[in-house]
């Protein structure tokens, strides 16, 4: 597994990609975006307590997983 902030660096240039795209998708692709972006402010929000707090590491590593698959959904989708 890469290490912490390598999958963070991942997962928001997946996210820029993404973000670029997602307007021409179709209305559920939107919803569906909608609800990963909402994830995506909880998933930033623990990963600047990550920094200070290690011990919440592997519920952001699950989380990230988690937004990485979202994101495949969607690429593949587009």
């Amino acid at each position: 597994m890469p290490e912490f902030p390598q999958v963070v660096e991942d997962l928001k240039r997946t996210r820029d990609e993404i973000r670029l795209k997602i307007h021409l998708g179709s209305k559920e692709l939107q919803e569906e975006w909608s609800a990963i972006e909402k994830r995506w402010d909880s998933f930033e929000s623990r990963a600047e307590l990550n920094r200070s707090a290690r011990d919440v590491g592997d519920a952001l590593t699950i989380l990230g997983a988690e937004l990485k698959d979202a994101f495949q959904r969607v690429r593949k989708a587009l």
